[in-house]
């Protein structure tokens, strides 16, 4: 009898493995409780691909010899609990996609910054001329890619989700760029639960394979003294400390591996802000791991054009400048970004809160920012922890009245920056429709 292979989630992951699942031979069924978007729905109709939306059909499901589950169902689901109550093995896309591939895996997780360094080292390696795909949490499913294109490396963003649900996989070189409170609605608010969840990253690591992550992550540097990783330990560091081998000094950034010394002016590098020298300094340390040569590696970080949605400067108007960091849906994001942040600053914050807590962004919310203006369906618990701290405070439910009023607050020389600590689904499909109506009505201004 054919192995039966039920699909959980028809977006880019699900439709991804199932275009896999079906070539390799076996006997697809996808399953969405919503509504599936048309580009998908003609693709698995093009491919002979039976499904279902807006609903489950559970004897059928539970009839699956394996489920590949979408990332953004979480594992308490109902229907996802019966599977594995019935010993049905659970995969994330991942784990599934691996199985066809002998590809090496460059693998970026961490609760920030992980979207910049993984599009920052798929275009060094592709610069290179390296037969790369970029793949995870970003771009075209990478199911797909195993599907139809024979790639020699791949680059892949892992978000907690999807690490969840991989077993067997192993990644060639890890990248972990930080650990802080993301998601903890989904972890029951138990911290340790999320961080178990990225430490993942390394399992199944052998001596061949490499863990690069950042030397001072109070969490990481704890979790590593539980580590039975046998990968070898790269670290960077904002100064020479501990054992980091990529760092600044005299402004220059040195990275330091066991073939030789990169060495490259600080100002050159086309990503601005401590985080984002965290990303250009894991991304190099990797391309050197990797061999490129230190002329691509360079060009590359110079000319590297950064990430849609985050700190994405959109236009200056009458000397105020606008910045997109839709992207900034937890706290910390949002403390990187007013961290890098020159000049006083409007701040568009609000969104569905995931059990956030604003202490960590308090301190420089009344160093740099002239007013907020919150963008919510319910914005009391932002007034609950703000008001009284900061004098101009205002209440808006469209992005188009959160830009006007922001422009109205903000003076010349001012920065209007919309990093909104939350997620976006109370009022917009997701970051990208957010961002992209925040950059729609600035350009109205």
């Amino acid at each position: 009898m054919m192995n039966k292979i039920i699909i959980l989630g028809g977006g880019e992951s699900g439709v991804g493995s199932a275009i896999l699942a079906q070539a390799k031979g076996f006997d697809v069924f996808l399953s969405d409780s919503g509504p599936l978007k048309d580009q998908y729905k003609a693709e698995l109709d093009q491919y002979g691909i039976p499904y279902e939306e807006k609903g489950h059909t559970e004897d059928l499901i539970l009839a699956a010899t394996e489920i590949i589950k979408s990332p953004g169902i979480p594992n308490y689901a109902p229907l996802v609990h019966k599977a594995a109550e019935k010993g049905i093995p659970i995969l994330s896309e991942m784990e599934f996609a691996k199985r066809y591939t002998s590809a090496k895996m460059i693998c970026i997780t961490g609760s920030n910054g992980k979207t910049t360094t993984t599009s920052l080292i798929y275009h060094i390696l592709k610069s290179a001329g390296l037969n790369v795909g970029l793949g995870g949490n970003i771009g075209r499913s990478f199911a797909r890619q195993v599907a139809e294109d024979n790639f020699d490396y791949y680059v892949l963003e892992l978000s907690s989700f999807q690490l969840e649900n991989m077993y067997t996989f192993k990644a060639d070189i890890a990248i972990l760029l930080n650990i802080t409170p993301d998601h903890l609605d989904r972890y029951d608010h138990d911290m340790q639960k999320y961080v178990d969840a990225k430490m993942r990253i390394v399992q199944n690591q052998t001596e061949e394979d490499a863990f690069i992550f950042w030397e001072e992550d109070p969490i990481v540097s704890k979790e590593i003294q539980k580590l039975i990783s046998k990968g070898k330990q790269y670290t960077f560091a904002d100064h020479k400390v501990g054992n980091a081998i990529a760092y600044p000094e005299n402004n220059e950034i040195k990275i330091d591996t066991p073939k030789s010394v990169f060495i490259m002016k600080e100002d050159l590098l086309a990503l601005e802000g401590t985080h984002n020298l965290y990303n250009s300094l894991a991304s190099g340390i990797t391309a050197k791991l990797l061999d490129i040569t230190d002329e691509n590696l360079r060009h590359s970080l110079s000319d590297f054009q950064g990430v849609e949605h985050r700190l994405e400067k959109v236009a200056k108007v009458r000397g105020i400048q606008f910045i997109n960091d839709s992207k900034a849906t937890n706290v910390n994001s949002c403390w990187y970004a007013l961290q890098s942040m020159k000049t006083k600053v409007v701040l568009i914050l609000g969104g569905t809160d995931k059990g956030n807590d604003y202490t960590e962004i308090e301190q420089l919310v009344k160093d740099k920012v002239r007013a907020l203006v919150f963008l919510g369906v319910d914005n009391s618990k932002l007034h609950k922890f703000f008001d009284g701290k900061i004098d101009n405070i205002v209440d808006t439910s469209s992005m188009k009245d959160a830009v006007e009023k922001s422009y109205a607050l903000a003076q010349e020389g001012d920065t209007v920056l919309l990093s909104p600590c939350c997620a976006s689904f109370d009022l917009f499909q997701n970051y990208e429709d957010r961002g992209d109506q925040f950059k729609e009505y600035v350009r109205k201004l």
